[in-house]
């Protein structure tokens, strides 16, 4: 954690911890790495926004269903609640003045708003953050993505945010997770190694397509990612469409959430008590309309 007592106090939560040296795990999901390098800071532009912050890191609850990272709707929903009572422990130490959520998923937002909201304390992550402050940058925003399940699931969260008419698509370049039953797969933490070593990844090749078809062919202004573990294509990205003479973001969901948390901080807000009501509101609502 940064020294001596700045503006911001942020706890970055992970949606979930698994074991080091088990067989489907990621290095960066244990407790394997320092929390710098669990942050991704070595490879994400995130460090000059951390200078005026004191943070705290979690790693997040172990997932019950077993030693690999989530993809299914079944496996987001054991994290998700998981998560909260890290959230409210962490609002009851009176310790922090936002929660930064991390995984691109964002397993137990909503109820995790809920929970800091009765302490006044704002809570970002990752998809939320960078679907509102891409809408900020141009008319329409694509979504680089990997495995079919998680499009979908993702899916789901530009539907709860509302934002199906800003949203131009979501592209998939088909990489994986390791989990039982599929040894045999090249699994997206390995295409990340690869392009980290300066070797040629298959992922960023399918990236670069991707992306430029979103541009050409689906309106897309801004690109954003889908998965926390797509986020280390945005430096690569960046650079190949600026080669190639598009003059388009590229936005990551990091770097977005510490932003908005800021903001947030700044302005002295959190959530609407109308959007996540008390237990016994004092004013309350005859009809909700859409």
């Amino acid at each position: 954690m940064a020294e001596g007592k700045k503006k911001y106090r942020f706890l970055f939560i992970q949606p979930f911890q698994l074991s080091t040296g088990g067989k489907f795990v990621d290095r960066y999901h244990s407790g394997e790495l320092p929390q710098e390098q669990r942050l991704r800071m070595e490879y994400l532009n995130i460090g000059h926004l951390l200078e005026d912050v004191d943070w705290d890191f979690h790693g997040g609850p172990t997932p019950p269903y077993g030693d690999w990272a989530v993809e299914t709707r079944e496996e987001f929903s054991h994290v998700a609640a998981a998560r909260l009572p890290i959230v409210r422990e962490a609002c009851e130490s009176g310790k922090y003045n936002a929660i930064i959520l991390l995984g691109g998923g964002e397993p137990g937002f909503m109820a995790s708003r809920e929970i800091a909201r009765k302490y006044g304390i704002p809570v970002t992550s990752c998809a939320f953050s960078q679907m509102h402050i891409a809408t900020m940058l141009g008319n329409k925003f694509s979504i680089i993505d990997f495995t079919e399940v998680h499009n979908m699931f993702y899916y789901d969260l530009v539907v709860r945010h509302r934002f199906t008419d800003r949203c131009a698509s979501i592209r998939n370049i088909n990489f994986y997770h390791g989990r039982p039953g599929y040894e045999d797969e090249s699994t997206i933490d390995e295409e990340r190694d690869k392009a980290l070593r300066g070797e040629p990844s298959e992922a960023v090749e399918r990236a670069v397509k991707e992306a430029v078809a979103a541009i050409q062919e689906d309106g897309a202004e801004v690109i954003t990612f889908g998965c926390s573990d797509v986020f280390w294509l945005q430096s690569f990205l960046q650079k190949r469409l600026g080669e190639l003479g598009w003059e388009v973001p590229v936005l990551e969901g990091y770097s977005c959430a510490i932003v908005l948390a800021k903001l947030f901080v700044d302005l002295g807000v959190d959530a609407s008590g109308l959007k996540f009501p008390s237990e016994r509101p004092k004013q309350w609502r005859r009809k909700k309309i859409f």
